[in-house]
């Protein structure tokens, strides 16, 4: 394993986009380790030249060049932030020029214009998607008449930060059920899931790293032991075959991949926000 490299994702708006295309980057270079911060809403001058300080001086404690990933659409803002020393990775550099070229316009660089596309029926539906992921977390309500899709799984295998993702980028309606240990002495669906079992997907998980979560939420309790969570995720996957419901494992995948994996399993169809 080399240094530990910061990354920074910076933008004039939320900074979802360079955080999403980033961490999709990111993953290519397994050999590195990274440190990651985001930064949104560098819309000014003075706070471009704030974040250049700040930058820079991560780079220095870290003995490594930092390297930013920005989804600025003003120049003149990323020329500020490059002070810094960082390598700087524009999102939008690759396809202006060529846009330029077919479109026979220039840009027009206006702070925050690039997050500005959105309407509102748009914004609407994906505060709607998080409200609903959060009341149905974990199996809060089970109810799932109005869901896009269910996420079934034994404690800690992703099934929440899935849920939000898919919420927040896709406007997914997508609940989650806890197989409890009751659920796992028998290889049959629980009854509130049969209902709408055409909706569900299955999450599984390596023991090991399943292990390594629960031990940091419940040290040394029993929830938290190895063979606790083989005898789970062996409970599991066999309800799962025996209900031939879709699965994946999450340990080794992003949760990027997991959405489109799922969306495409299930038939559906939505364009990222």
């Amino acid at each position: 394993m080399s240094e530990t490299r910061p990354v920074f994702y910076v933008s004039d708006g939320t900074g979802i986009t360079a955080e999403t295309i980033g961490h999709s980057l990111l993953t290519q270079f397994a050999d590195t380790r990274f440190v990651t911060d985001r930064i949104p809403f560098v819309d000014s001058a003075e706070r471009a030249r704030e974040v250049a300080e700040r930058i820079r001086a991560s780079g220095q404690a870290h003995g490594t060049r930092p390297v930013v990933v920005s989804s600025c659409v003003d120049p003149a803002m990323t020329a500020l932030i490059a002070q810094s020393g960082a390598l700087m990775l524009d999102i939008f550099a690759p396809f202006i020029e060529p846009l330029e070229r077919e479109l026979k316009q220039e840009r027009k660089s206006q702070v925050g214009q690039a997050h500005g596309m959105a309407d509102f029926e748009t914004y609407h539906t994906r505060i709607d998607a998080m409200n609903y992921a959060l009341a149905h977390d974990d199996g809060m309500a089970v109810r799932y008449d109005d869901a896009d899709l269910v996420l079934v799984a034994v404690s800690r295998a992703g099934k929440t930060p899935t849920c939000v993702y898919l919420a927040l980028h896709y406007g997914v309606r997508a609940a989650n059920y806890p197989l409890t240990e009751e659920d796992l002495e028998h290889d049959r669906l629980p009854p509130r899931l049969r209902p709408y079992r055409d909706k569900l997907y299955g999450l599984t998980i390596d023991p090991v790293r399943l292990q390594q979560i629960r031990q940091e939420r419940r040290p040394n309790s029993r929830y938290a032991e190895l063979e606790t969570c083989r005898r789970e995720v062996a409970a599991a996957e066999a309800l799962f075959r025996a209900e031939r419901i879709p699965v994946l494992s999450t340990t080794h995948k992003s949760i990027e991949e997991i959405a489109s994996k799922m969306l495409s399993t299930l038939g559906i169809h939505r364009g990222m926000f």
